[in-house]
């Protein structure tokens, strides 16, 4: 009855309400709006406090007004400026860009008299991100585009706004970059922005958590001795299901795994072994397992506990190697060669004296490393046979990747095939798995000394507006993705703040002084810091007036100690909040492949590949890479025992290749791929006359020779003029 339309979207036009005994329809935002009528009821009277009188007066008192954009009779709504006379319908002021504020009086300004956003000269032009759709947005003053009043660099489509702000409603809506929400929503209604007084959308639905209030009840053990089924329940008796004390996710009746009472803890298989792997398998443990034995002669049924870790053997450096389960004979027959299985692996050091100490955080980055291995390759089941093929010039390697991964038929779930448009006249066997090898560790190295990123050792994302203009973050984010998976290096240039905004998000990160790159900021926020008085914080504050101002971090101090929340600030602000839209096109880049997801679930893992470069080559490493394969155990125990003091020669500098040089030889990479190699890396003594590096299968094959001075002089041979014709 006001606009004379009948649309119903809510979304613009409010909701659309229809009273039948009144023979009346109208949309909310149309009776909010129009000028001459009031709340004079009660909330539950007429139409929430329009009553219905007033809404027929205010029909009959517009039907005198014309619309000054439709033309038509019916303009209820009118500009609130002084001497301005211009009428018109609600969804025809939408359509004009008219603005409307729903808050105090509910005014309403035309198009040549609406509130505009304050824009600076020193404003960046260009565009950004739009961080609720993801989408570009320019930096325009227009009615379509509005600019936070708390974020510098946070610009959105008003579109989005006014979706984001009827789902989450008084009470969640927000800035999505800094959360302000006192500044921002009083901004916003100012700019026309409706803010509905009531709860988030996924707050209101019913029973939104119901699935949260579920216990589980079933018990998952071998055998269940219950005669009534696994899902029975009885309560305060041997058949309670008791669930596992970290999942929560799996159960056992009392009875099933003979405990006493409902007082005893209980962990099930998966999380045993996790906690098994993770050498944090207590005492505990072995007492309860001690006390469970004589439960009323009931066995327990589990699974069999993981098995124990191997003893570490006393020795020279040299004898471990023929001490390993990867090595030994262990009266095998002529023909056999199978390998042994990963579990009886050892890891020994190859120093005879080791500190507890050293051991420990020597196995705890075995373990993140193995774990993150494990990961990477369930991600690499995504990746398909089909190629696609890159073709790079290592002078221009960031031009040219950035083609290949922007070109129309690239995937990252396709194999990557790399070829090198300055190498001509080589096997192609030998070097596409090498290429790929030294593409990724070439787009690794120039990433880290990139003008994306900031920082001496450890570093964050920098703040480049013709990078997010161009979407760089987001290729970045990918290309670490895609060279983690496909058997890239580590990039182990992060730094732990970067790494924890990735995986925690900024909301939960303190930076440190350390962060802030600008040697200038880094200087002026040193100041502040350790300024001992407050009569010279207060002139320190003084002399940098402008940039506290441009960090939004402009306030008066009274006491010294207001200093550290100004430091604070300070450091959120240039270390987080400014890269706000490098950051999340970042993480957008990084989910490619399930990487970032994979990360957010194992942080202490993903943290020893991404935030520490990996360590140097060792002897050791390179023997427990390789699997030993030989058609007789005796020549496999001396073929063994000269590898083995051939990598101590290498390590120790008395060879003129480098354990570099080997693994390049064998795998075509000079560097362990995060991932692993696939196929898994081996060796063959066989009766040959020179090594031979089979770089398809990862296979070493060695001669077998009568004296150590012969094979080492073979190595040598081989494999410096193999890499030195391949450097040519």
């Amino acid at each position: 009855v006001l606009c004379g339309r009948t649309d119903d979207c809510p979304e613009k036009y409010g909701e659309k309400r229809t009273y039948v005994e009144y023979n009346l329809t109208v949309h909310y935002y149309c009776l909010l709006m129009s000028s001459g009528i009031w709340q004079r009821g009660e909330e539950d009277e007429g139409v929430d406090g329009f009553l219905i009188k007033d809404i027929r007066k205010e029909v009959n008192r517009a039907a005198k007004l014309t619309c000054n954009i439709c033309k038509k009779k019916g303009a209820s709504i009118g500009c609130v400026a002084p001497k301005c006379k211009r009428s018109y319908h609600f969804p025809c002021g939408i359509q004009r860009e008219c603005l409307f504020q729903f808050m105090e009086d509910f005014r309403s300004y035309c198009w040549e008299h609406r509130p505009v956003q304050n824009f600076t000269d020193k404003e960046p032009g260009g565009a950004s991100q739009c961080t609720i759709c993801l989408d570009l947005v320019e930096h325009l003053p227009v009615y379509t585009v509005l600019k936070s009043p708390c974020c510098k660099n946070a610009w959105f489509h008003r579109e989005c706004l006014q979706c984001q702000a009827l789902s989450a409603g008084i009470f969640f809506f927000r800035c999505t970059v800094c959360s302000n929400k006192d500044k921002f929503q009083k901004e916003m209604l100012r700019m026309g922005i409706h803010i509905p007084e009531r709860d988030a959308s996924w707050e209101l639905e019913e029973n939104a958590y119901q699935d949260l209030l579920h216990c589980y009840q079933h018990c998952d053990v071998k055998r269940c001795l219950c005669k009534k089924g696994r899902d029975y329940n009885e309560p305060d008796s041997k058949w309670e299901i008791k669930r596992c004390q970290y999942c929560g996710s799996r159960g056992t009746h009392l009875a099933c795994s003979s405990m006493k009472s409902w007082e005893q803890n209980w962990e099930c298989v998966e999380c045993r072994s996790i906690i098994a792997k993770s050498g944090k398998y207590s005492k505990r443990r072995k007492r309860a397992l001690a006390t469970s034995e004589n439960t009323n002669g009931t066995t327990c049924l589990l699974e069999e506990p993981p098995p124990k870790s191997p003893r570490q053997s006393s020795g020279s450096p040299r004898n471990f190697l023929l001490q390993s389960p990867k090595m030994m004979c262990q009266n095998l027959s002529p023909c056999s060669h199978l390998e042994l299985p990963a579990s009886n692996r050892v890891t020994m050091s190859l120093s005879p004296v080791m500190s507890n100490r050293n051991w420990s955080l020597t196995q705890k980055h075995l373990r993140e490393q193995r774990e993150v291995c494990n990961i990477l390759k369930e991600l690499k089941v995504q990746v398909k046979t089909k190629t696609t093929r890159l073709n790079i010039n290592a002078e221009n390697i960031w031009s040219n990747a950035l083609k290949g991964f922007r070109q129309r038929n690239f995937s990252p779930t396709n194999t990557i095939e790399v070829n090198f448009s300055n190498c001509k006249n080589r096997s192609k066997a030998n070097t596409s798995v090498a290429s790929k090898h030294h593409f990724f560790q070439l787009l690794m190295l120039h990433l880290q000394n990139s003008s994306l990123f900031e920082g001496s050792s450890g570093k964050n994302l920098s703040l480049d507006f013709q990078a997010v203009k161009e979407n760089l973050y987001f290729e970045a984010g990918k290309m670490i993705a895609v060279s983690l998976v496909h058997g890239g290096p580590s990039p182990g240039f992060f730094s732990k703040t970067l790494f924890d905004c990735l995986v925690y998000g900024p909301e939960n990160v303190k930076p440190d002084l350390e962060d802030v790159a600008d040697v200038d900021v880094a200087q002026t926020i040193r100041m502040i810091k350790y300024a001992n008085s407050l009569s010279s914080l207060q002139s320190t504050l003084q002399d940098c007036c402008e940039f506290l101002t441009a960090a939004g971090c402009l306030r008066p101090v009274t006491a010294l100690c207001d200093k550290n929340v100004l430091v604070n600030d300070l450091l959120t602000y240039h270390v987080i909040k400014r890269i706000a839209l490098p950051l999340e096109s970042f993480k957008q880049g990084l989910k490619t492949l399930g990487v970032l997801e994979k990360m957010q679930m194992h942080p202490d893992a993903f943290s020893s590949i991404l935030c520490h470069k990996p360590e140097r080559l060792s002897a050791e490493t390179i023997c427990h890479l390789f699997t030993i394969h030989s058609s007789s155990a005796v020549n496999k125990i001396k073929g063994a025992g000269f590898w083995m003091g051939y990598l101590q020669d290498v390590e120790s500098g008395e060879s003129v290749v480098t354990l570099e040089d080997i693994l390049r030889f064998v795998t075509g990479s000079c560097y362990i791929p995060a991932v692993g190699f696939d196929p898994e890396p081996t060796i063959r003594f066989l009766h040959i006359r020179y090594p031979i590096g089979k770089r398809l299968l990862n296979c070493l094959e060695l001669p077998v020779t009568k004296t150590y001075e012969q094979f080492k002089n073979k190595m040598e041979l081989t494999i410096r003029n193999t890499l030195r014709v391949e450097r040519e």
